[in-house]
C-alpha cells in the first residue's frame, strides 16, 4: 500500500442526522435485474474459463440495458404483446490457447435459467429476448491476464468505499423487501409480483416506508378486490416490522404501499402486473443502478461510481474493492472498542497489483471516549 490515512472524528453518525433516506430496488426491479443477471453471466465464464484454461481469463460484464416490453392487463387477465430485450454488452476471451468459446451462448443460457429462477411468470423462450453486444478486449487490458505471477495488476484506476455497521434504517429497507420476497410471504400473498420497491425516510425518530409492490392482474378480480388485497399486504408488512424487532428503533413507522394508486379509476388507477416485473412494460433498467454490494442505496452515506456486478472477479478493482471496503469496516467497527461508524476508502492505480492499492483512508466515527 502506497499511502494509508487514519481520522477519527467525534461525528455526527448517520443515526444522529436529522434525516436519513435509505432505498432498495428488490429482484424484480428492472435495475436489480440487469445487475443479477449480468454477475451471473460472470460467474458462469469465470467457470467455463477455470474449467478450461485453469484461470479466469479477461472478461468485464458491467454494461446491459433491460428494454421494457409490452402487455396488456386488466382484472382477472393479462397478456404479453411485445417481450423485453436484455443487450448484454462490454468484453470478454472468445479465444485462448487456440480454443475458442461460445460467450455470447453462455451469457444467453446463463441470463435464461436467471429469469426461470427468480421471475416464477417470465418464460425466458417467449417473454425475453437476449441480445449480445459482448467483444473480445484489447490487447492491453488482456495481457493483464498472461503476464503470470500470483496477483494480477488492476486493469482500472478507480476508487470504492465501504462502511460499518448497517443503520436501523437500512437494515428495516433492506428486511422488508427481503421478507416480501421470500416464499412464505408469497405463500401467503400468491398475487404480489417480485417488482417491490422500497424507499425509507427517516425523519427524526420516525420512519416512513413507500413501498411499490404489483399484484398479478389474472389473480384480482375487481378494484375492490385489489384494494382488500392491498391493505391486508400493508398490515403483514406492518406486522412483520413489529414481529422482527425492526420497529423498535423508532417513535413509529408508516407503511405506504402503492401511492400512485387512485379509488375509482378503475384498472387505471391500481398497480396490476402480468409478469411481475415493471420491465414488462413500465421501465427499463440498467448495470449500476440497482444496489449497492452491501443491498441498499444509502444516498446519506459516501457511495462509489462503480458498479460491481459483471465485473472480473480477479483483476476488476471495481468489483474488488467495492466488496473489501465493507469487508474492512465491518472488521475494524467489530475490534475497535468505541467506534460507532467506520468508513474505508480505497484507490487503485492501474498496472499496480490488486492487493497493493494506492491510497486507503479509514474515517472512525467516536463516541468520544
Amino acid at each position: 500500500m502506497d499511502k494509508l490515512t487514519i481520522e477519527v472524528t467525534g461525528g455526527p453518525a448517520v443515526v444522529d442526522q436529522a434525516v436519513e433516506i435509505v432505498e432498495r430496488k428488490g429482484v424484480g426491479h428492472p435495475d436489480y435485474i440487469c445487475d443479477a443477471a449480468l454477475e451471473a453471466v460472470s460467474v458462469a465464464l469465470s467457470k467455463e474459463y477455470l474449467d478450461r484454461f485453469g484461470a479466469v481469463l479477461h472478461h468485464n460484464i458491467d454494461k446491459g440495458l433491460l428494454v421494457a416490453g409490452l402487455v396488456e392487463k386488466g382484472f382477472g387477465w393479462g397478456r404479453v404483446t411485445r417481450p423485453m430485450e436484455l443487450v448484454v454488452g462490454d468484453r470478454a476471451t472468445f479465444e485462448a490457447g487456440g480454443e475458442r468459446v461460445d460467450v455470447a451462448g453462455i451469457a444467453e443460457a446463463t441470463i435464461m435459467d436467471w429469469f426461470a429462477a427468480n421471475l416464477p411468470r417470465v418464460d425466458p423462450a417467449s417473454d425475453l429476448v437476449v441480445r449480445s453486444a459482448l467483444q473480445p478486449g484489447s490487447v492491453e487490458l488482456t495481457d493483464i491476464f498472461e503476464r503470470g505471477g500470483g496477483v494480477l495488476a488492476a486493469n482500472d484506476t478507480s476508487a470504492a468505499v465501504g462502511y460499518a455497521p448497517a443503520s436501523p434504517t437500512e437494515r428495516a429497507v433492506f428486511e422488508v423487501e427481503r421478507f416480501m420476497n421470500s416464499p412464505d410471504f408469497k405463500r401467503d400473498f400468491p398475487e404480489t409480483g417480485e417488482d417491490v420497491k422500497v424507499m425509507g425516510v427517516r425523519t427524526g425518530r420516525d420512519l416512513d416506508l413507500t413501498v411499490a409492490c404489483p399484484l398479478f392482474a389474472d389473480l384480482v378480480k375487481s378494484e375492490k378486490d385489489y384494494f382488500a388485497r392491498k391493505r391486508a399486504v400493508s398490515r403483514a408488512v406492518e406486522g412483520y416490522l413489529a414481529e422482527a424487532g425492526l420497529a423498535a428503533d423508532f417513535g413509529g413507522v408508516r407503511v405506504n404501499l402503492n401511492t400512485l394508486d387512485v379509488e375509482g379509476e378503475g384498472e387505471r388507477g391500481v398497480y396490476l402486473t402480468v409478469l411481475g416485473t415493471s420491465a414488462e412494460d413500465a421501465d427499463s433498467g440498467q448495470v449500476g443502478r440497482g444496489n449497492r454490494v452491501n443491498g441498499v442505496i444509502a444516498i446519506g452515506r459516501p457511495m462509489g461510481t462503480e458498479a460491481a456486478a459483471g465485473k472480473n472477479p480477479t483483476s476488476h478493482v471495481g468489483k474488488i474493492y467495492s466488496v473489501l471496503s465493507n469487508r474492512m469496516a465491518a472488521e475494524i467497527y467489530e475490534r475497535v472498542e468505541g467506534a460507532r461508524e467506520v468508513y474505508v476508502w480505497l484507490v487503485s492505480r492501474i498496472g499496480s497489483p490488486v492487493d497493493r492499492p494506492m491510497s486507503a483512508y479509514v474515517r472512525l466515527v467516536t463516541d468520544g471516549r
